[in-house]
C-alpha cells in the first residue's frame, strides 16, 4: 500500500509539474526568470517520474533529485543576479557555488555507490556519506532561501513570498527525511512515499507563484550576507562534527567513544574561546570585507549608527565632545581617541578623551604651524606616514608627543565652513592596517558632520553666555534708572539742608528718607545680583491708597504730588514691586511736569478691574512715539533720560497679571494708568478672595 501511494503520488507529481513546465515554456515572454522558473519545473517533473519508475532509492532517482536541487538553486541565483544595489551581491554568489559542489560530490558519491561494494563497512560509510552531503545541501538550500527573501525589496516579497514557501517546505521535508535515516540507519519508505504528497501540495503554490506578474527584486545587504555566512557556518560546524565522530567510529578502536566526546568537546571549546575575543572577530571582519565585497563600509549602517551616536544620546549618555570621538572612532573600529581644540592662543588643547586614559597629553598640545597645517590641508592625517617623514627627512609639524605615542593612529580634522573647530585623534584599531581611499572619504564627510554639532554646540553656549549678560546689562540699566531718582531725591535733600538744617521736623523727615533710600539701594544690589531670580512675590491684597500716598511723600519735597481715591479699594499685587512701577511712572510724570502743575494719583474701580492713574501736564507724547518708542530702553523724550522707566513699568505690572495703558496729547499731558486685578478683604479680614470668585 505504501509503495502504490509514493508510486501514484510522485506520478501525478511529475504529471503537473511537467504542466507547470510547459506552461512557462509556452507562456508570454518573461525572460531569464520565466525560463529558469520553467527549467526547474521540468527537472521536478522528471525527478518525480524517476521516483515513480525506479523507486526512491534507485541511482536514476537519487541523480534526479541532485539534478533538480541544482535546478532549483539556478532559479533562485537567477532571482539574485537581477537584485539591485547588488555589489555585495559576489559573497552570496559564492555560497551558491560552494552548495553546487555539494549537489556535485553527492551526485559522484552516488555514482561510487551505484557500482558493487562488497565490503560492509564501505558499503556503510557511503551511505552515511550520502545523508550528511544532502543534510549539507539541504541546510545551505533553507539558509539562502531564507536570506533571498529577506532581501527582497517590500514590494518584490510579494511576488516571491509562495515559491519560497513552497522551496522551504520542499527542503525541510527533505532534511527531516534524510535526518531520520541517519538515525534509524536505514531509508524510511513511508516518507519516501509521503514526499510524494507533499509534491502535489506544493504544487498550486508554485502554480499561483508563476501567475503572479511582478518584478522579483532583490537588494543584498551587508547584513544578509553575514547572516547567510553564520548560519551557513553554523550548520557546516554541525555536520563537519558529525562527519568526525563518524568517522572515528568507522575507524574503530578500544576508545572510540572517548575519542568522539574528546574532538567534539575540544573544537567546541577552542570556538567559544576563541571567537568571542575581540582582536580575531575584528581580524575576521577585515577579512571577510577585504576579500567578499566591494566596499569596505555599509554607508548605510554607518551613517544611522553615526546619527544615532551624536544625535540621540540616552539620559546617562556621555557629553557631547565625547560622544563626537566615539562616533568617529566606530566607523574604523578604534578602541579609543581624543579631541583637541583650539586653545585660543594658535594651538590645540585637549578638549576630551575616550578610552584612551593613558595618553599623557602636554599643554598646550601643538603649537600654531600644526594647527594651520591641519587647516589648510583638510585631509586626514596618518601618523605612522609622519613618523616615517620623520625618520627620513627629520622635518615635520606633527607635534613630538603624538610621534612618540604609538597607539596613535589618524587624525581626523573637523572642518567647519573652511574653519578648524578640532581634530580627533584616533588609536590604532586592534588589527592594524593602513588607510585606504574609503577610509578618507567616509572620516572626512564624517569630520564636517561632527564639526556642524560641535559648531552649532559651541554657538549654542555662546548664546547662553549672551543672554546671561543680557539679563545682567538688562537688570543694571533698570538699576542705574533706580539709582538716577535716588540720586534727584537725595541732591533735593541736600539743598533743602542748607536752608532747613535747624528745623526737627525737616531732620526727622531728613532721617527718614535716607534710611529709605540706603534700604532701596541694598535691594537695588540685591536685584543686581546673579542669584536674583527677579521672579515677583506672589501677589496678595494692597491698599492702593495707602501705597500711592507713600509713593506721593516720597516727592514732596521734589514737586507737589496728590493722591484722590476711597481708602478701601484692594487689588491683588506684589507691594514692593507695584510701589517701584508706580513710583517710575510718579518720577516721570516729575520731570516733565511745570513747577506749579502738580503731579495727581487717581485710584478708582473698573468694575472687576482698579486703575491707578498718574496724570501730568507736561508736554505730552506723539501717538508714533507710544506706538513705536514708548517701550522701548533707551528712548526718551526727556533731556538725559534714560528711557527705561516705562519699560521697567510695564514689565513689572505684566509680572504681576496687570497691564499699563498710556493716553497722551502732545501740549496737553499724560495719563499713565496701572489696571490690575481687584480683590476684597472678607469679614474676618484674613483671607483674600478675587472678585470674580466672590460674584
Amino acid at each position: 500500500m505504501t509503495d502504490a501511494v509514493g508510486v501514484w503520488s510522485h506520478a501525478v507529481a511529475a504529471v503537473l509539474f511537467a504542466v507547470l513546465a510547459l506552461w512557462q515554456t509556452r507562456g508570454p515572454k518573461g525572460g531569464m526568470q520565466r525560463r529558469m522558473l520553467g527549467l526547474a519545473f521540468g527537472l521536478t517533473a522528471a525527478w518525480a517520474f524517476a521516483v515513480a519508475l525506479a523507486g526512491p532509492g534507485a541511482f536514476l532517482a537519487r541523480a534526479a533529485e541532485t539534478v533538480r536541487n541544482l535546478g532549483w538553486l539556478g532559479f533562485m541565483l537567477g532571482l539574485l543576479l537581477r537584485g539591485i544595489g547588488v555589489r555585495t551581491r559576489s559573497t552570496i554568489v559564492a555560497l551558491y557555488m560552494v552548495l553546487a559542489g555539494v549537489a556535485v560530490a553527492q551526485l559522484a558519491v552516488d555514482i561510487f555507490t551505484s557500482q558493487a561494494v562488497s565490503d560492509v563497512r564501505t558499503a556503510e560509510a557511503l551511505f552515511f556519506a550520502i545523508l550528511l552531503l544532502r543534510m549539507t545541501f539541504t541546510v545551505g538550500a533553507l539558509v539562502l532561501v531564507h536570506n533571498l527573501y529577506i532581501a527582497a525589496t517590500p514590494d518584490a516579497r510579494w511576488g516571491i513570498r509562495l515559491p519560497m514557501i513552497a522551496l522551504a517546505a520542499m527542503w525541510i521535508y527533505d532534511l527531516n527525511l534524510y535526518t531520520v535515516a541517519y538515525l534509524s540507519h536505514r531509508w524510511p519508505v513511508e516518507l519516501f512515499a509521503g514526499r510524494g504528497i507533499i509534491m502535489l501540495l506544493l504544487a498550486p503554490l508554485f502554480a499561483l507563484a508563476s501567475r503572479r506578474n511582478t518584478r522579483w527584486r532583490m537588494r543584498i545587504s551587508r547584513t544578509v550576507t553575514f547572516q547567510s555566512l553564520s548560519l551557513m557556518a553554523i550548520g557546516f560546524y554541525l555536520i563537519a562534527m558529525v562527519i568526525i565522530a563518524r568517522a572515528i567510529e568507522l575507524i574503530g578502536g578500544d576508545y572510540v567513544q572517548l575519542a568522539q566526546v574528546t574532538v567534539v568537546f575540544g573544537v567546541s571549546v577552542a570556538m567559544l574561546a576563541f571567537l568571542p575575543i575581540g582582536r580575531i572577530r575584528a581580524w575576521l571582519k577585515v577579512k571577510v570585507a577585504k576579500h567578499l565585497f566591494q566596499h569596505r563600509y555599509d554607508y548605510r549602517e554607518e551613517w544611522m549608527r553615526f546619527t544615532d551616536t551624536v544625535g540621540r544620546p540616552d539620559d546617562d549618555a556621555d557629553a557631547l565632545d565625547v560622544r563626537v570621538i566615539q562616533a568617529i572612532a566606530d566607523i574604523t573600529e578604534s578602541p579609543g581617541g581624543l579631541l583637541l581644540t583650539p586653545d585660543g592662543s594658535g594651538g590645540l588643547a585637549l578638549q576630551a578623551q575616550w578610552n584612551w586614559p593613558s595618553a599623557e597629553v602636554p599643554t598646550p598640545a601643538s603649537d600654531a604651524a600644526f594647527l594651520q597645517q591641519v587647516e589648510e590641508i583638510k585631509r586626514i592625517v596618518e601618523f605612522d606616514a609622519a613618523r616615517r617623514e620623520e625618520v627620513n627627512a627629520g622635518a615635520t609639524t606633527t607635534p613630538e608627543w603624538i610621534l612618540n605615542e604609538q597607539r596613535a593612529w589618524a587624525g581626523v580634522p573637523l572642518i567647519h565652513y573652511d574653519r578648524l573647530v578640532g581634530i580627533v585623534l584616533l588609536a590604532r584599531p586592534r588589527v592594524d592596517r593602513g588607510l585606504d581611499w574609503e577610509d578618507f572619504d567616509l572620516l572626512r564627510v564624517a569630520g564636517r558632520q561632527v564639526a556642524s554639532y560641535l559648531a552649532e554646540a559651541r554657538g549654542q553656549e555662546a548664546l547662553n553666555e549672551a543672554r546671561r549678560f543680557d539679563e545682567f546689562n538688562r537688570r543694571f540699566a533698570f538699576i542705574m534708572h533706580d539709582i538716577k531718582n535716588l540720586v534727584s531725591q537725595l541732591s533735593l535733600l541736600t539743598r533743602n539742608a542748607e536752608r532747613h538744617a535747624d528745623n526737627p521736623e525737616f531732620r526727622a523727615d531728613m532721617i527718614a528718607t535716607l534710611r529709605s533710600s540706603t534700604a532701596k539701594m541694598n535691594d537695588l544690589l540685591a536685584r543686581l545680583s546673579q542669584h536674583n531670580t527677579g521672579r515677583p512675590a506672589e501677589p496678595r491684597p494692597v491698599k492702593l491708597r495707602a501705597l500711592a500716598a507713600t509713593v506721593a511723600n516720597a516727592r514732596a519735597h521734589q514737586h507737589p504730588v496728590k493722591v484722590e481715591g476711597g481708602a478701601d479699594i484692594v487689588a491683588l499685587a506684589d507691594p514692593s514691586r507695584l510701589e517701584q512701577a508706580l513710583g517710575h511712572i510718579v518720577q516721570n510724570a516729575v520731570d516733565v511736569s511745570p513747577a506749579d502743575e502738580p503731579v495727581w494719583i487717581y485710584i478708582e474701580r473698573r468694575g472687576l478691574e482698579v486703575a491707578i492713574s498718574v496724570v501730568d501736564h507736561g508736554a505730552g507724547m506723539s501717538a508714533e512715539f507710544i506706538r513705536t518708542r514708548l517701550y522701548k530702553p533707551f528712548a526718551s523724550t526727556k533731556p538725559g533720560g534714560f528711557g527705561i522707566g516705562a519699560f521697567e513699568a510695564r514689565s513689572l505690572i505684566a509680572a504681576m497679571g496687570g497691564r499699563l495703558e498710556v493716553e497722551s496729547r502732545e501740549g496737553a499731558g499724560t495719563r499713565f494708568s496701572i489696571v490690575l486685578p481687584v480683590t476684597q478683604i472678607t469679614a474676618r479680614g484674613d483671607q483674600p478672595a478675587k472678585t470674580m470668585d466672590l460674584l
